[in-house]
């Protein structure tokens, strides 16, 4: 497989003023993201209101992510289900589309040791050969908070797993414990990297601790990208000073999540309009101005 490194920003749902899924809007959504120079595309994720799109519409929209991307870079789906078996079909359904690398967090139903958690994805790896898979550890209270060293065991006994995406939080300690597992002389681990979440607002300190990727929202996708290419060229003052220009937005995504992502959006014109279908507060003048307000700020670090 390719290997995965840089900036994967996991896609919203554009849905039209009605709440349907917008097809055309979702191609704009792809278009901006390689136009902004993404070394990958995530779809679908949180960030994509996935608990509220069904199969068709999931199926539907990941068709028209890998239709728009032509193969210009990797395209990490979404596969995260409640059992193995659910798991196991959205492999299949982006295999079907030509999708291998897929992102999985295992359901808290399962539990947090490594042999009930290993079962979930050795169930996987078994009824899915060819998929590559990078293991979620989001926080509680959608996730498990999966300890490293649970982690590190798990992949330890599965090949499949080829990335950890690690959204604990603080994400730092977790990520240099695994990296530090990895290294250990004798490690048998098919893992390639560690890659950071929490929406980038802890990126400089992933990358600090060695995190090969992150997988932020979209709305800044191109901020991002310069972000990681001075980190990349050994310039951390630069690579601080951008990163500082993007926590006031990142600060409010983490209230509003995707409605903040869809405003940006708009503002942008990429999107019609910031309607979410998830349980999310809308804006009022004020935050609508605040908001206008820290675009303004950030805007000359836009691609033009």
């Amino acid at each position: 497989m390719t290997l995965l490194t840089g900036i994967l920003p996991v896609l919203p749902t554009p849905f039209t003023d009605d709440l349907a899924i917008d097809p055309a809007a979702m191609a704009r959504v792809v278009d901006f993201s390689l136009q902004a120079g993404v070394h990958g595309i995530v779809f679908p994720g949180f960030a994509s209101e996935v608990d509220d799109l069904d199969a068709a519409e999931r199926r539907t929209l990941l068709s028209v992510v890998v239709e728009r991307v032509a193969g210009r870079v990797p395209i990490v789906a979404g596969a995260s289900s409640g059992s193995a078996d659910e798991a196991i079909a959205r492999c299949e359904e982006a295999r079907a589309l030509g999708v291998t690398t897929v992102m999985i967090q295992a359901p808290k139903s399962v539990g947090r040791d490594a042999a009930s958690v290993g079962a979930f994805y050795r169930a996987i790896a078994a009824a899915s050969p060819g998929i590559d898979i990078i293991l979620q550890n989001a926080p509680a209270p959608r996730g498990s908070d999966l300890a490293a060293g649970t982690i590190l065991a798990i992949a330890g006994e599965l090949p499949a797993i080829r990335y950890v995406k690690e959204e604990s939080l603080p994400s730092g300690p977790p990520i240099s414990a695994l990296l530090a597992g990895l290294a250990q002389p004798g490690k048998a681990t098919e893992l390639a990297g560690v890659m950071g979440g929490g929406g980038a607002r802890y990126l400089i300190d992933e990358l600090q601790r060695g995190a090969c990727a992150a997988m932020p929202a979209a709305e800044l996708a191109d901020v991002h990208v310069r972000l990681f290419a001075a980190w990349q060229a050994g310039d951390l003052a630069r690579a601080r000073a951008i990163y500082q220009r993007t926590l006031p937005l990142l600060l409010i995504q983490a209230l509003y999540r995707m409605r903040l992502t869809k405003y940006v959006l708009m503002r942008r014109g990429v999107l019609a309009n910031d309607a979410v279908r998830a349980a999310i507060p809308p804006f009022d003048a004020h935050d609508r101005a605040g908001i206008d307000a820290w675009i303004d700020e950030i805007a000359r670090l836009f691609n033009a």
